[in-house]
């Protein structure tokens, strides 16, 4: 009895003639030689320019000379994302300038809850910078660096931090700090 060949055998007999069969085989001439191939009515314009149609050099090596200057082309994201700003970093807090001074300088990662006080005008939140050292009064509405305050209730502060991230359904996020972590 003769064993039979292993599939790789038969699939390299198979391929082996298909080759062949393919080198045997006329390749058709896609045009004769005395044809020409036809053109379209834009690339005959194209090729052969009349003589006043001929491009100014001078004006393209300006063109060139402004591109490579930095002067000749500027991008409009049109409210798209940076292509060159790294998808990894989740929050990206624009900066827009030297931040001020008190509460509209503030960030509210840097923000620690120190006490919170019900006055007649309603919830006031004392709240400390934990770079400056300082201790600040927040009311509702107030506009940090990065966000405003939403509410201040009995326990926590809620804010409207603005993120700069692409991944993100929305631009800003719910922040909830406690009094008491």
């Amino acid at each position: 009895m003769r064993p039979r060949p292993s599939l790789s055998r038969s699939l390299l007999r198979v391929l082996g003639l298909a080759l062949l069969a393919a080198a045997l085989l006329p390749v058709p001439a896609v045009l004769a030689q005395d044809e020409e191939p036809p053109q379209d009515d834009a690339a005959a314009e194209a090729e052969a320019p009349e003589d006043g149609d001929v491009p100014d050099i001078e004006a393209i090596l300006e063109g060139d000379e402004a591109v490579l200057g930095g002067g000749g082309y500027t991008y409009d994201p049109g409210g798209r994302r940076d292509p060159f700003r790294s998808l990894l970093e989740a929050r990206n807090v624009e900066r827009r300038g030297p931040r001020p001074e008190g509460v509209p300088g503030l960030l509210i990662d840097e923000i620690v809850i120190t006490g919170l006080f019900d006055t007649p005008r309603g919830w006031v939140a004392q709240v400390r910078a934990a770079d400056q050292g300082k201790s600040f009064l927040i009311r509702e509405g107030d506009q940090l660096y990065d966000g405003e305050v939403v509410s201040i209730g009995h326990n926590e502060v809620a804010f409207k931090q603005v993120v700069q991230d692409p991944t993100a359904l929305k631009p800003f996020q719910e922040v909830v700090k406690k009094l008491n972590p």
